[in-house]
C-alpha cells in the first residue's frame, strides 16, 4: 500500500490516459523529478526496468506483454506459483486403448490457436488422472509390436534348438495358441474386463505352458530314438511325462488361484485367469499337441536327446556336492540377512514414463508445496472441531500446512481494513473513472515519445549510466522513429493489461471484512458440506518426496484423525494391501503347493526336495533385488507368481526322474527341455525389460533374475542336492 500511494502521480496518468500516451506522460513526471533532484527513484526502479524490457523486446521485433499485476502487486503476485489452472471434465470413450484422447486432441486444437501459446509468451501442459492413464496405455504400446516380433523370432529360434524339425515346432506352436484362446475365452466369461495387472496373463500363460510343450516333445524325441516308432514312442511320452507334467501343471495353478481370495483385485483376477490357464495348458498338452505331433508326423531320431557335454558335468556335481551346497547355503544366509533391507517402492508414480508431459507436469506441481497433490483430506463435524484439529495437525513435524475453510478468512482483518481505508481516502479520487480518452494513434505516440525524452535527457548526467532511466531515453528515441506498425505493437504491449489491473486495484481499495458466508459458492462447495462438516487439508513438507516420509506423514496425520483419507493416505493404504495380498497369497501358494506335492508324490522328502529348489531361487531373486537395487512396485511385484510356477515346474521334473532311478539329470532329455524352456521363457520376459514404461521394464527385469536364479537352482543346487541324498543312501 505505502508503494501504491507514492506511485499516486504516476496512477492519475495511467487512469487519464491508459495508453502508451499517459504512460509516457507518467515518465515525464519522473524525468522532470530526477532533473530538478526533487524525487526519490528508487522505489520505481523495477517499475523502469520493466517498462523497458517490454520496450526493447518491441523494438527486437519479439512483443513481451508487461505484466501490470507484478508492477502493481509486486511479490504477492507471486505467492500463488507460476501456474494457472482450467479444470476440465473430458468426455471418454472406453472403447479406445487411450479413453480420453479425443478430448485431449480437442483440447490441444483449442490451445493451439491462444494468441500467447502462439507467440511462445505462455505455455499450457496437460495433466490429471485421464491423462496420464491415457499416457501409461501409450507407453505400454510403445514398442509393443517390434518387441513381439523379436521375441516370437528368439523363441522359434530356442524350438528350433530343442526339437529340431518344424514337424514338432509348428505343434508346439499351434498348442500355445489354442491354449490362449481358451484361455482368453474363459477371461471374457469369468472376469469380463481386462485391466494392467491382469492383462499380463498372456505372458505368464506363454512363458508357462510353453514349457510344458518343450518337455514332452523333447521326451518324445528321446523316446522316438530308442523305439523308433511314432505310436511306441507316444504312448511311452505320455506315460512318463504326463504325470510329471500333470503335477506341475496342478502346483503352478495352485500357486496362481492363491491369489483369487485376497483384496488386491488385480492380482486376483489375473491369479484366476492364470490358474485356470495351467489346467488348460495340461489339457492341450496331452490331447491337442500329441495329435498335431502325429499329424506332421516328425522323422526318427538318429542321435540321443540329451546335452552330450553335460554328461560330463553330472560326476562334477556328485564330485562336488558339498561344497557347491555349502556355497548354496552361504547365498542363502546373507539373503535372509539382507532380506529387511529389500525396498518397496510405494510411490505409483514411480512406475510410469517420466518423460511424457503428464509426468513433467505433475512433477513440476509436486515440486511446489501449494500445488503437491500428497495431501491428506479429513472431514470434521463443525467449524470449531476444524479449528481445534487444525491446531493440533500445525505441530506435527511432517506438516508445512493445513488448510480449511478459515484459510480464506485474513488474520488481522481489523488493522489491515484500516490501512486499506487509509490509502482509499487518499486514492480514491485519483483511481476514479473516467471519461474513455480519444484512440490514440501512431503520431501522438511518437509526440508523446518526444516529449517524455525531452524531460528524460536533462535528468540523465545526474544519473548512474547503468541507471533503468538511461535504458529508457534509448527506447524512445527509437520509438520517435518507429514506423506505425511498430509503435502500435508496443502500445499494445505495453498497456494491453493495463485497463483490467486498474480496476483490480479498485476493488482492492474498497474491500470489506470477509466473513465464511460471503465467500464465493464455487469456493465454499470444495470446503464446507450443507451438513455443516468442514473438509481439512493437510499439506507435508518435503520430507514427502520419500516413500519413507510420505509414510511417516500418513502415520502422524492419522494418529491424530483416524478417519483421515485423500491421496497420500490412498497410496499407503494401496500399498499395505498390496504387499498384505502377496504376503497372505505367497503363504497359501506354499501350502497349497505343498498339499498338491503330498498327494501326487507320497512321499514328504520328495515334497521337500521339490520345494527346497524353490525357496533357494526365491532368496538369490530377493540378493540381486537388494544388491543391485530393485525395489518391488506396483508393477513388478507380478513376477512373484511367475517364480513360483515355472520353479515348481523344473524341480518337478528332476525330482520324478530321480525317483523313477535316473540318476545323470544334466545329460538328461529333462535337462535339455528345462534349458530351451528357460530361454523360450526368458525371450518373452526379455520383450518387457525392455519395454519404455518403467514398471513394465522392472517387471520385465525382475521376472528375468527370477528365472535366472529358477536355473541356477534347477542345474545346480538340485544336482547336488540329489547327488548328496543317493551317497548317503537315503533314496528308496
Amino acid at each position: 500500500m505505502d508503494q501504491t500511494i507514492d506511485a499516486q502521480p504516476f496512477l492519475g496518468q495511467l487512469v487519464a490516459d491508459p495508453s502508451i500516451r499517459g504512460l509516457f506522460a507518467a515518465l515525464s513526471l519522473l524525468g522532470m523529478g530526477a532533473a530538478r533532484g526533487e524525487g526519490d527513484l528508487t522505489p520505481y526502479l523495477p517499475a523502469i526496468a520493466s517498462f523497458h524490457t517490454a520496450m526493447a523486446s518491441v523494438l527486437a521485433g519479439k512483443a513481451e506483454p508487461l505484466s501490470w499485476q507484478k508492477l502493481l502487486g509486486g511479490g504477492l503476485s507471486e505467492l500463488a506459483g507460476p501456474y494457472r489452472f482450467v479444470l476440465v471434465q473430458p468426455r471418454q470413450n472406453f472403447g479406445d486403448l487411450q479413453p480420453g484422447g479425443d478430448a485431449t486432441d480437442a483440447m490441444r486444437a483449442a490451445i493451439a490457436q491462444l494468441e500467447f501459446v502462439k507467440s511462445g509468451n505462455a505455455h499450457v501442459r496437460i495433466t490429471g488422472q485421464v491423462a496420464l492413464a491415457d499416457e501409461e496405455f501409450a507407453t505400454v504400446a510403445e514398442g509393443a509390436v517390434e518387441g513381439l516380433i523379436g521375441s516370437v523370432v528368439l523363441i522359434t529360434v530356442w524350438l528350433l534348438l530343442a526339437v529340431r524339425t518344424w514337424r514338432l515346432i509348428v505343434p508346439i506352436l499351434l498348442t500355445l495358441a489354442l491354449g490362449l484362446i481358451l484361455t482368453v475365452l474363459f477371461a471374457a466369461a469369468a472376469v469380463g474386463t481386462l485391466n494392467l495387472v491382469s492383462v499380463g496373463f498372456g505372458v505368464l500363460f506363454v512363458g508357462i505352458a510353453v514349457d510344458f510343450a518343450i518337455q514332452f516333445c523333447v521326451r518324445y524325441r528321446d523316446k522316438r530314438h530308442e523305439t523308433h516308432d511314432l505310436p511306441t514312442a507316444m504312448r511311452a511320452t505320455a506315460a512318463q511325462a504326463g504325470d510329471q507334467i500333470l503335477v506341475a501343471a496342478l502346483a503352478t495353478a495352485a500357486g496362481f488361484l492363491a491369489f483369487v481370495p485376497t483384496d488386491f483385485s488385480g492380482v486376483a483376477e489375473l491369479g484366476l485367469i492364470a490358474g485356470v490357464g495351467m489346467l488348460i495348458a495340461f489339457a492341450c498338452t496331452l490331447t491337442f499337441l500329441p495329435a498335431a505331433i502325429t499329424l506332421f508326423r516328425p522323422r526318427d531320431e538318429a542321435a540321443e536327446v540329451g546335452f552330450a557335454f553335460a554328461r560330463r558335468l553330472d560326476p562334477l556335481a556328485v564330485r562336488h556336492r558339498r561344497p557347491i551346497l555349502a556355497a548354496c547355503a552361504v547365498l542363502a544366509i546373507i539373503a535372509c540377512i539382507l532380506a529387511p533391507r529389500l525396498q518397496f517402492d510405494s510411490d505409483p508414480l514411480d512406475t510410469k514414463n517420466p518423460n511424457t508431459e503428464a509426468m513433467r507436469t505433475l512433477r513440476d506441481l509436486i515440486a511446489n508445496p501449494i500445488t503437491n497433490p500428497y495431501t491428506i483430506d479429513i472431514l470434521a463435524a463443525s467449524e470449531a472441531e476444524a479449528v481445534a484439529l487444525s491446531a493440533k495437525l500445525k505441530t506435527l513435524p511432517t506438516v508445512a500446512e493445513v488448510r480449511s475453510i478459515d484459510s480464506f478468512i485474513p488474520d488481522d482483518q481489523t488493522a489491515r481494513l484500516a490501512t486499506i481505508a487509509d490509502a482509499n481516502t487518499i486514492l480514491a479520487a485519483t483511481m476514479a473513472p473516467r471519461d474513455a480518452a480519444a484512440p490514440v494513434t501512431p503520431d501522438q505516440m511518437r509526440m508523446a515519445a518526444q516529449t517524455a525524452l525531452a524531460q528524460i535527457e536533462p535528468a540523465l548526467p545526474k544519473l548512474p549510466a547503468s541507471h533503468p532511466l538511461a535504458a529508457i531515453a534509448v527506447d524512445l528515441r527509437a520509438l520517435a522513429k518507429a514506423p506505425d506498425p511498430l509503435l502500435n505493437a508496443a502500445n499494445a504491449a505495453l498497456t494491453r493489461f493495463l485497463p483490467n489491473q486498474l480496476d483490480s486495484l479498485r476493488d482492492a481499495l474498497s474491500a470489506e471484512p470477509i466473513t465464511p458466508n460471503k465467500l464465493p459458492d464455487d469456493l465454499t462447495r470444495d470446503w464446507r458440506l450443507p451438513n455443516g462438516r468442514v473438509r481439512v487439508q493437510v499439506v507435508p513438507t518435503d520430507v514427502a518426496r520419500t516413500n519413507a516420509g510420505l509414510r511417516t506423514f500418513v502415520a502422524e496425520v492419522t494418529r491424530v484423525a483416524p478417519e483421515a483419507g485423500g491421496s497420500a493416505v490412498t497410496i499407503q493404504a494401496t500399498t499395505n494391501t498390496i504387499v498384505g495380498a502377496f504376503r497372505s497369497a505367497a503363504i497359501g501358494a506354499l501350502i497349497a503347493i505343498a498339499i498338491i506335492l503330498c498327494v501326487t508324490l507320497r512321499r514328504p522328502g520328495d515334497v521337500v526336495l521339490v520345494l527346497a529348489p524353490l525357496l533357494l531361487s526365491a532368496l538369490l531373486t530377493l540378493l540381486i533385488a537388494v544388491l543391485l537395487p530393485l525395489p518391488l512396485n506396483f508393477a513388478n511385484i507380478i513376477a512373484l507368481p511367475l517364480l513360483l510356477g515355472v520353479g515348481v515346474s523344473f524341480n518337478i521334473y528332476f525330482v520324478m526322474n530321480w525317483r523313477a532311478g535316473r540318476r545323470d539329470p544334466l545329460g538328461s532329455a529333462t535337462a535339455r527341455a528345462i534349458v530351451f524352456s528357460a530361454l523360450t521363457t526368458g525371450s518373452a520376459f526379455g520383450s518387457l525389460a525392455w519395454s519404455a514404461h518403467p514398471g513394465t521394464a522392472s517387471m520385465g527385469a525382475l521376472l528375468l533374475i527370477s528365472l535366472a536364479c529358477t536355473l541356477f537352482a534347477s542345474l545346480v543346487f538340485i544336482p547336488a542336492l540329489l547327488a548328496s541324498l543317493s551317497r548317503s543312501g537315503t533314496e528308496s
